[in-house]
Parts: structure tokens; C-alpha cells; sequence
């Protein structure tokens, strides 16, 4: 086996840095990857604990009115945190990626929601929860 000549070294060498380097950047993209991805775990979690909560201030507000001036600071809150309120409108097409039907009443190929029975929210544009509804079938 011959002796490298000083130029193939220099080029092993340069080569084998060259691994090296990728071989950290590819890591250290992966390190900000799974940052990011714990982060969006963490806020995820986060937010559904909240839903119990958000549901009763809900009920209250529906039921008082003198805590209706409450909803539009709810709102913006809700609209910070990229939480954001199903359409569950009575008459809505029922939609099994974003409802959850408890019972469906009627004869009919049609599936609308005939009763809302708790809100359904998505966060960042993904079902966080689906919404609990109650499914008419009409023709």
C-alpha cells in the first residue's frame, strides 16, 4: 500500500469535514424539529385541559346576560391561542371528520346536525375536539 500524496490527504481530510459538517447541520435541524414538535405537544395539551373550562363560561354567558360583554374578550383570547369554534349550526351537513354523531333520528340519505350538545374546536386548522351533536336524517 502506498503513501497518500499531500493533495489526498488534503482532500480525504477535506471530504471527511465536509461529512462531518452536514452530519451536524442534519442534527442540529432534527434538535429544532423536536423542539418545535414538543412545543406544539405542550400547547396542545394545554388548550384541551382548557375546553372543560371554556365550555362552562359558555353555558354562563349564554345564560347571563350581563355577561355577554365577556364574549368578545373570549374571542380575541381564543382567536391569540388559534383556537377557533366548529360551525354546528342547526341545519349544518353533519361531517363524521369533525362531528360526533349520539344519535340520529329520521329516515333519509341527508345528515344534518339537528342539535349542538358541546362544541367542537379546532386548533391551528386541525380537530382539536369534535363536536357532540345530535344528526337528523331527511331526504
Amino acid at each position: 500500500m502506498k503513501n497518500p500524496t499531500p493533495n489526498e490527504k488534503l482532500a480525504e481530510l477535506t471530504a471527511d469535514l465536509q461529512r462531518t459538517r452536514a452530519d451536524f447541520e442534519n442534527f442540529r435541524k432534527q434538535v429544532e424539529r423536536d423542539k418545535e414538535h414538543a412545543k406544539k405537544i405542550s400547547e396542545y395539551a394545554t388548550v384541551t385541559k382548557f375546553l372543560p373550562l371554556l365550555d362552562d363560561l359558555n353555558r354562563a354567558i349564554s345564560t347571563y346576560s350581563e355577561l355577554e360583554p365577556l364574549k368578545k374578550s373570549l374571542d380575541k383570547t381564543l382567536g391569540d391561542l388559534h383556537l377557533e369554534l366548529m360551525d354546528t349550526k342547526t341545519g349544518t351537513e353533519f361531517n363524521p371528520d369533525f362531528h360526533e354523531a349520539i344519535s340520529a333520528t329520521g329516515d333519509g340519505d341527508r345528515e344534518l346536525i339537528a342539535e349542538t350538545l358541546r362544541p367542537g374546536y379546532y386548533y391551528d386548522g386541525e380537530v382539536l375536539r369534535p363536536a357532540l351533536v345530535r344528526v337528523e336524517r331527511t331526504s
